[in-house]
């Protein structure tokens, strides 16, 4: 794989709507398993510097964008993921409620498109899992020209990517020159995913491994156990730079997160994980879980158990 790219979008591109400076940094060569990848030049917004865009865009390479929704507009503070292939491009997650999402989404596209001397592409509007914060835009895209918004219930993804069976199975779901793995993760929630690009060799995980407060119903702890597990056996065979979720929880002192709804996140942890982190959960969670608010701490993340839900 070729290294990742620095490039600076035009000014216009992120003022505004977006943040000024989107620049990616290369993680350094021959980092270990157990050390803290850097994939984003820029610090992320936090909601600590007073007035910041609704949302910021930073690139890891001319096709692939990371966005993050502001803290000010919603404590969830998403990130979402858009990656392109040549044949259509793919939009992970939606926002939370409160978010501005559909104008970034659409200026990143028409950039892209004018990049390549391109007048359209077709859009998936795909979700990491079915919570409110993930979806809240969807609304937005329904009536967006040459999108399919793909469903929420398991059998949705499952159908949608060729998933069969589910959970069992991981799907290709190619753009176009750009092959993704598709890798049911219920657990979290029942219709949860991760996306594998093996371009880059990163992993976008959503909310069932981030820098944060993993919640898990005790009543799918079954379920989470043995997606974390087949988690495990896809990333001994295929190399992964970087874990990207959903979320940034966690401050840079180990073990210590934000207060829940906090809207300011100063000294924030980096919003990637070393692909160590995968086996660090697994081990967590052979530890009995079953009572929620018997938190299990970690470094970089707390496993929190939670009263059983429907999905």
């Amino acid at each position: 794989m070729s290294a990742l790219r620095s490039l600076k979008l035009p000014v216009r591109f992120c003022s505004a709507i977006l943040m000024a400076g989107c620049l990616i940094g290369i993680p350094p060569a021959g980092a270990g398993t157990d050390a803290l990848p850097r994939l984003f030049a820029e610090r992320w917004i936090n909601g600590a510097d007073g007035a910041e865009p609704v949302a910021q865009v930073q690139e890891l390479d001319a096709d692939t964008f990371v966005i993050r929704q502001s803290v000010a507009t919603n404590f969830e503070a998403p990130f979402l993921y858009l990656l392109f292939g040549r044949d259509r491009a793919l939009l992970i997650d939606t926002g939370a409620e409160g978010g501005v999402i559909r104008p970034v989404v659409d200026r990143v596209i028409a950039e892209w498109l004018a990049a390549h001397g391109r007048t359209s592409i077709p859009l998936v509007v795909a979700h990491s899992h079915a919570h409110g914060d993930h979806i809240a835009s969807d609304a937005a895209f329904r009536d967006r020209p040459d999108t399919v918004l793909v469903g929420l219930k398991p059998a949705d993804v499952a159908a949608f990517f060729g998933i069969d069976p589910w959970p069992g199975d991981v799907a290709t779901f190619d753009l176009g020159g750009r092959a993704l793995s598709v890798i049911p993760t219920p657990g979290h929630q029942a219709a949860a995913i991760m996306v594998y690009d093996p371009r880059l060799k990163i992993l976008l995980s959503g909310d069932t491994l981030y820098p944060g407060r993993l919640y898990i119903p005790v009543n799918f702890l079954a379920d989470n156990r043995a997606s974390i597990d087949r988690l495990a056996a896809f990333a001994r065979t295929h190399p992964i730079r970087a874990v990207l979720g959903a979320h940034v929880e966690m401050t840079h002192t180990p073990g210590r997160d934000y207060p829940h709804e906090a809207l300011t996140h100063p000294d924030e942890h980096p919003l990637e994980l070393p692909a160590s982190a995968i086996s660090e959960l697994r081990e967590g969670l052979k530890a009995r879980l079953d009572t929620p608010g018997q938190n299990q701490v970690h470094d970089r993340f707390i496993i929190v158990p939670v009263e059983p839900r429907d999905e």
